[in-house]
């Protein structure tokens, strides 16, 4: 396996893991207009991660698992938005941490999209 998609699946692996040992944080910005409860989101979140780093380490499905990560990546950046505005009026280091995610996005979007070729 080549070292980007190595590296991509692994994030991927260990964020989706992360799903399920730690759920609390990950509830907590999942956007409220989505039905149901925050945290059956974190942990089909959770499992698509796990999915998705799945596909990116196999080299048969690479090309897919990229551009699911790629997707993946767009499909949660509102769980991102809504940890900024909710986040905007806490620590320094929080607000460094809520807003360092939104551009954040665009080179895991890239990254994803280069493992995909």
């Amino acid at each position: 396996m080549n070292r980007e998609a190595a590296g991509l699946a692994g994030l991927l692996a260990t964020s989706g893991v992360l799903h399920f040992l730690t759920p609390k944080p990950y509830d907590s910005i999942v956007p409220r207009s989505l039905p149901g409860s925050p945290r059956t989101w974190t942990y089909l979140s959770g499992a698509a991660e796990l999915a998705v780093a799945a596909a990116v380490a196999c080299p048969r499905t690479r090309r897919l698992g990229g551009r699911a990560a790629a997707a993946l990546f767009v499909g949660v950046f509102p769980a991102n938005v809504k940890m900024a505005v909710d986040w905007r009026h806490a620590s320094p280091a929080k607000r460094a941490i809520a807003y360092g995610r939104l551009p954040l996005q665009v080179p895991l979007v890239l990254w994803a999209r280069r493992v995909a070729r």
